[in-house]
């Protein structure tokens, strides 16, 4: 039907043009299907070209689609991996912190331990030292006091500096009985009278026997002093190279650390772009799915479309081309 509508509609303005012109033509029906035939082709090609178009929209959909997927798979995959490597870096840093710690506090423990030592060890040798002066300055004093009494100078001596050690000795520090002791400092304060000569007497035996303590003592202070240094250095010795060992831990810990800051400063922000640029591929691709689908429906109503009008000029064509229709629209149409 909608055919010969058509088809009226252009006989009929086949018609009208050679009337308003002045000159009917032999055949008006040829003219119409001429023109509807060049209609035709026409509508025919430009459906060529938009099919090109549209095939050349679709094949970017799906190589861009493609490409897009591709990239959206290879970011989350990097974010996967990348994310995996800031973990193991994280623990790592706060492993070697750990231990960067654990060395730094062995350190000032060590230090620590140097500095205290080093206190005593001043503290020992001072009093090393003071212990030295006094026992050789009263050996010396017994051994005075003692040749005195064997040779007969007992008085001569008592005046001398060395009696006042003696006597210092006899009263604060000797290991003595009482009476000893009593019986000692009455010789040294002269109260046995300046001609005592006790040649082998008791007192030159108690005094040898101070002497000999003392010596004693010194002898065995010396040897407590002597170890005490040997213990000194080697513990000192041992500190250093303890200290010398955590200061190299420290330095490789404290590089180790700034490393990987900067490692995971890097791997933060290439977690960062790759997001970003996973969530504007994904965007993109959304975007681009729904516009290629938008075409598509609109390729599809454009063929429907070209399709209805190439069937109703192919009809108009054929209704025109029969030998009847001049003599069809002859009638149909208003006479002149």
């Amino acid at each position: 039907m909608r055919a010969v509508s058509f088809a009226l509609a252009a006989a009929g303005f086949a018609f009208q043009v050679p009337c308003e012109a002045g000159a009917l033509r032999k055949n008006p029906i040829r003219n119409v299907v001429t023109m509807l035939q060049s209609m035709q082709k026409k509508v025919e090609a430009e459906g060529v070209k938009e099919k090109e178009l549209y095939d050349k929209f679709m094949c970017y959909c799906k190589t861009s689609g493609g490409a897009l997927s591709a990239s959206i798979s290879d970011a989350g995959a990097k974010i996967e991996s990348v994310s995996a490597s800031i973990k193991s870096a994280s623990e790592k840093k706060a492993l070697t912190e750990a231990k960067l710690k654990e060395d730094q506090d062995s350190n000032a423990a060590a230090k620590d331990d140097v500095s205290k030592a080093t206190a005593l060890r001043e503290k020992e040798a001072a009093e090393y030292a003071k212990f030295k002066a006094d026992s050789e300055a009263n050996i010396a004093a017994i051994a005075k006091a003692v040749t005195a009494l064997e040779k007969g100078v007992a008085g001569a001596f008592l005046q001398t500096p060395a009696a006042g050690l003696v006597r210092s000795y006899a009263m604060e520090r000797a290991e003595v009985p009482d009476s000893t002791r009593q019986e000692l400092l009455a010789f040294l304060s002269g109260t046995e009278g300046s001609d005592y000569v006790p040649q082998s007497g008791e007192i030159t035996g108690i005094l040898k026997q101070m002497g000999d303590e003392m010596s004693k003592n010194y002898k065995d202070a010396t040897a407590e002093e002597n170890s005490a240094i040997a213990n000194y250095e080697a513990l000192m010795a041992a500190k250093k190279k303890e200290i010398g060992t955590l200061q190299v831990q420290i330095e490789e810990g404290m590089s180790r650390i700034g490393n990987l800051g900067v490692e995971l400063a890097a791997m933060n922000n290439d977690l960062g772009d790759t997001e970003e640029a996973l969530a504007a591929d994904s965007k993109f691709k959304k975007e681009l799915e729904q516009g290629c689908a938008t075409k598509t429906a609109e390729w599809e109503e454009i063929k429907k479309t070209r399709a209805e009008e190439l069937l109703a000029l192919a009809e108009t064509i054929k209704v025109l081309n029969d030998d009847d229709a001049l003599e069809l629209f002859k009638k149909t149409l208003p006479s002149p």
